[in-house]
């Protein structure tokens, strides 16, 4: 696939939210652990498998949900990815 100068893509990425008095409201994008890149996939159902996979957990946890820590299960949101050509 070849890359034009500025180009746009549609894809789903993770979000994990947590709010909690402590730290407050936090959200970030879910990455890679070993490079730390923002993980992007395809499709929608694709995000929804790996996001049960790894942290589907948290949805059964309520000692998780409480205080101190205030986790949720991360979302699925559609993305906007913008490549631009720098010099």
């Amino acid at each position: 696939m070849w890359i034009k100068d500025e180009e746009s893509y549609k894809k789903w990425a993770i979000q994990w939210i947590s709010n909690s008095r402590l730290d407050g409201t936090t959200r970030y994008f879910m990455g890679e652990p070993t490079r730390g890149m923002t993980m992007l996939f395809r499709t929608r159902k694709q995000a929804r498998t790996y996001r049960d996979k790894h942290w589907g957990y948290i949805r059964y946890r309520t000692d998780l949900q409480d205080e101190p820590h205030g986790w949720k299960l991360p979302r699925v949101v559609r993305v906007n990815v913008h490549i631009e050509v720098t010099s």
